[in-house]
């Protein structure tokens, strides 16, 4: 088919065409030549958790690699019950590992060994290592004292003033950074509400947001009304005009049952929920706020509830 046939059927049609593919190419006539963008596809598990508990033999941390350059680590129950996700994407001059986990387990021996062997597969030097967290809440913040002693790693604290900071950011929570990891930018939105520090990141080579303790399939904590519902609304513009692959949050607190959670403190979760959302997901979030305005309630959704917390 001839250019020209082509830019005639997507008039007619009125959309652009996607393919399916292993990278997905996302076709543009706007600027001239066709622009290929590549989203760098990724496998992730059927479950996250043992059939049947066995701490004696768990793992502090289980890794997953989501592809060769995404990692997604899941600290265990065993080691202590918020199980927090973390996650470390790799770039061509840079990796960075966002949230150091929960007390009770170390994870930088764990981030040593992928960084060594992701040097070993590139016959080059460890990559320097970039950490960064979702929020600044403990159970994400932990093993930030292993990590400041190590050589070529750089910690960025859980604070507003520390994350403006680093991104230079002016206009502190309305303005989003981005990053370059070499080859490879992330964005950095903040999302106050759930913490003063919150930050979703976007990988725009894997198309995953990574949105902390803001949207996961859980208990949705929300400290401050006003500042949750506008980073929700902030995120749902962000990715309105940006391809998301997955949502994944920090946490699991669901059951595959809807509208079912884990009680607080449970250590072993044999029927879970998946860890992946998507933006229909965050949409539906910010309708409910928006229905609430500024006097929310706690209620339970399919895959989340909307918890505010009193002060």
């Amino acid at each position: 088919m001839s250019r020209r046939h082509l830019q005639l059927l997507t008039r007619l049609v009125g959309t652009a065409f996607v393919l399916s593919a292993a990278v997905r190419p996302l076709v543009s006539f706007d600027a001239g030549e066709p622009l290929l963008l590549a989203v760098e596809q990724g496998v992730l598990p059927a479950r996250w958790t043992a059939e049947t508990p066995d701490c004696a033999h768990a793992s502090p941390f289980l890794v997953h690699e989501y592809n060769s350059t995404f990692f997604i680590l899941r600290q265990s129950g065993c080691t202590n019950f918020e199980k927090p996700f973390l996650y470390l994407i790799v770039g061509s001059k840079e990796a960075l590992l966002i949230d150091t986990g929960a007390p009770g387990a170390s994870v930088s021996p764990v981030i040593e060994e992928l960084l060594r062997r992701g040097s070993q597969r590139r016959e080059a030097s460890p990559l320097p290592l970039l950490v960064l967290h979702s929020h600044g809440h403990s159970d994400h913040t932990a093993g930030d004292a292993q990590f400041s002693r190590m050589s070529g790693v750089r910690v960025v604290a859980g604070t507003p003033d520390a994350v403006a900071t680093f991104f230079r950011i002016k206009d502190w929570p309305r303005e989003i950074a981005q990053y370059d990891l070499g080859d490879r930018v992330v964005d950095i939105v903040p999302i106050p509400g759930h913490q003063q520090g919150s930050i979703a990141l976007y990988d725009r080579r894997s198309g995953i947001l990574l949105t902390g303790d803001t949207l996961y399939p859980g208990r949705l904590y929300v400290r401050d009304s006003r500042a949750f519902i506008d980073s929700v609304d902030r995120l749902v513009e962000f990715t309105a005009t940006r391809d998301v692959v997955h949502v994944l949050g920090a946490h699991i607190e669901n059951t595959r049952t809807p509208y079912l959670d884990y009680p607080e403190g449970t250590t072993f979760q044999p029927d879970e929920h998946s860890l992946e959302l998507g933006r229909a997901h965050l949409l539906e979030l910010q309708d409910a706020l928006r229905h609430m305005s500024d006097h929310l309630q706690r209620r339970s959704f399919r895959d989340f509830t909307i918890w505010p917390v009193v002060q």
